[in-house]
């Protein structure tokens, strides 16, 4: 089976087993809305609330259930300017919200107790999880750089021996055969898009993590910098082919109207291809957490140990599933980027 099949395979997986989900629990739903009695029973199980929970930013960082690390909260307003001060003092010892310094916290939005703006800096889980992941990449790239420096010519060992093929890989399975005689100094940022991606895949994956790339503001930002750097870098082949997509194949008076239905097309297409970067990555790693979430919670949902023991290996096997799934989001994302940089300073052919 080769590759394409298997993730075709692979996403129709997921949308059967999310419908399956989806199916139960409002099938779940309905029952409970037709029976008055289950009215106000908080304490049965919200599979949403759960799901919602971890794949939401916060303020804090719930290393499993009991254990919660508070994060810096850093704030300012006219009113007040700035503060520092860690996220536990918006709860009492019974966990419950309160306000703190004249600030309130409702559902992870900070405002003034009179309902005024707050400018937000706060270190939140996925930034925190930006920053290890930052970290991780930086130490493993300097311990791979320093076998480098050290002996050139020495076989590779070790962390470069398992890193040296995924770095020739990108460079010339995806960056050269699509950027072309110029990738180099695209390669920089290819190889560090590739691998921050891949680990902010896999770090999402552990217990108690982030889910730092299904963010859309984390996607939208590394779909941001790519759409920079095609723009800014487009030779003027790129930008006549925008302006003058039918160049000289035919005189004025035949394009004119032609023009007035390629150009909206033209430009409009200058933001979908950024924009189909940020949704791709953050829509495939969501519902990959989405789904092994909603596995588990069947166990709570049917209350029954044979559904919890199906729930758990179908869970583990999304997981690894998912494994391939990260570093393939990152391929994904690192081709299509080198395919616009290709399409930015590719020579007009000559004829």
């Amino acid at each position: 089976m080769d590759q394409k099949k298997f993730y075709t395979i692979f996403k129709a997986l997921k949308i059967s087993l999310l419908a399956v989900f989806v199916f139960i629990v409002s099938s779940g739903s309905l029952s409970a809305a037709a029976d008055p009695a289950s009215e106000g029973d908080h304490g049965s199980f919200n599979p949403g609330a759960l799901i919602d929970h971890h794949i939401r930013d916060s303020h804090s960082w719930e290393i499993m259930h009991g254990v919660t690390v508070p994060l810096p909260i850093i704030v300012y307003s006219g009113e007040k300017g700035l503060d520092i001060f860690l996220s536990n003092n918006f709860f009492n010892d019974h966990h419950e919200p309160v306000p703190y310094n004249g600030y309130v916290m409702d559902h992870e939005h900070i405002t003034l107790e009179g309902g005024g703006h707050v400018l937000d800096f706060s270190i939140t889980k996925n930034v925190l999880f930006l920053f290890i992941n930052s970290i991780i990449l930086i130490l493993l790239f300097m311990a791979v750089a320093s076998s480098y420096k050290k002996d050139p010519l020495k076989a590779p060992k070790g962390l470069q021996s398992f890193f040296e093929p995924i770095i020739i890989f990108v460079r010339d399975d995806v960056v050269k055969p699509n950027i072309g005689p110029k990738y180099e100094r695209y390669l920089p940022y290819m190889l560090t898009l590739f691998f921050f991606i891949w680990f902010g895949n896999m770090l999402g994956l552990l217990p108690g993590a982030a889910n730092l790339t299904g963010n859309i503001a984390v996607t939208m930002v590394l779909a941001v910098f790519s759409w920079i750097i095609t723009v800014s870098t487009g030779n003027r082949a790129y930008w006549s082919h925008i302006f003058d997509p039918l160049g000289s194949s035919m005189g004025w008076g035949g394009k004119f109207f032609l023009y007035l239905i390629l150009w909206p097309i033209e430009i409009i297409g200058i933001f979908t291809k950024p924009f189909s970067l940020m949704i791709r990555l953050f829509a495939n790693i969501t519902a990959g957490h989405v789904i092994i979430l909603s596995i588990l919670s069947l166990t709570f949902i049917a209350e029954s140990f044979a559904v919890g023991i199906l729930s758990a290996v179908f869970a583990t096997v999304m997981n690894m599933l998912e494994l391939f799934v990260a570093i393939l989001q990152a391929y994904v994302f690192t081709l299509l980027s080198s395919m616009y940089f290709g399409e930015a300073v590719q020579e007009a052919e000559h004829h």
